[in-house]
C-alpha cells in the first residue's frame, strides 16, 4: 500500500512536495493517483493568473483552499475555504493571485473548452 500521509499541509507543510506538470501554470502533488475504483486526491499549485478552463464533473469534486484565492463563476474562496462541486456540475477555475489547494476527485473531469494559451 502506498504512502498517503501528508503532514502540515494548512501551516505550509506542502512546501516541501514535489509537484510536477498539471496544465499551464498549474503544478500538481499526487497524494493518491486514481486506481482501483478509488478517487483521486491531490494538491494542485496555481500561479498568479493560472486557471483550468470549463470543464464537467463525473464525480463528486471537493476542494479545501490551503493558500491564497481560488475563483470560479461563483464566488472567490479564500484559505480554509471548502468547495463543493458535484456530479454533472460544470465551471472553470482561477486564481488572480495564486494559490494551493487540497482535492479530491471521485473521477476525472471532462474538460469541455479550452483556454486560448493552453
Amino acid at each position: 500500500m502506498a504512502e498517503t500521509t501528508r503532514e502540515s499541509l494548512t501551516s505550509g507543510g506542502w512546501k516541501t512536495l514535489e509537484f510536477g506538470p498539471f496544465r499551464p501554470g498549474v503544478t500538481l502533488h499526487w497524494v493518491q493517483n486514481f486506481e482501483d475504483d478509488q478517487p483521486g486526491v491531490a494538491l494542485l499549485k496555481y500561479e498568479a493568473g493560472a486557471s483550468v478552463p470549463r470543464h464537467r464533473h463525473m464525480g463528486l469534486e471537493t476542494i479545501l483552499v490551503l493558500q491564497g484565492v481560488q475563483s470560479d463563476e461563483t464566488g472567490d474562496y479564500g484559505p480554509g475555504s471548502l468547495v463543493i462541486n458535484r456530479t454533472g456540475t460544470e465551471h472553470s477555475v482561477w486564481s488572480e493571485t495564486g494559490c494551493v489547494v487540497l482535492i479530491q476527485w471521485d473521477r476525472p473531469v471532462k474538460i469541455l473548452e479550452e483556454n486560448d494559451n493552453d
